[in-house]
């Protein structure tokens, strides 16, 4: 599995792909040029339980890092990871 990131300049998402299909997927919308808001985590229920949503937020969490923004969690999914792995506070944005 390979993660991927797209992002027009708006919005983007994080991508799990493994052998050309899609497994699971991460969107985000920028608001502002420090933060970005998770609004929802998907992944396929052919892949459910495999661990796809968490690498999909371990690479959103690497993202926030390197490029020093914020993550405003409002999917369930990221705020039950973030709530859960006090390692994040770091990169959770006070909203």
């Amino acid at each position: 599995m390979k993660i991927i990131r797209e992002d027009n300049g708006r919005e983007g998402a994080f991508k799990a792909i493994d052998k050309d299909m899609e497994m699971g997927e991460m969107t985000y919308v920028w608001r502002g040029k420090d933060k970005i808001l998770i609004d929802h985590t998907g992944v396929d229920p052919e892949f459910e339980g495999q661990g796809v949503g968490k690498r999909l937020f371990d690479e959103a969490v690497h993202f926030a890092r390197e490029k020093e923004v914020k993550i405003v969690p409002i999917c369930p999914f990221v705020v039950a990871l973030c709530k859960r792995d006090p390692s994040t506070k770091d990169i959770v944005a006070d909203y």
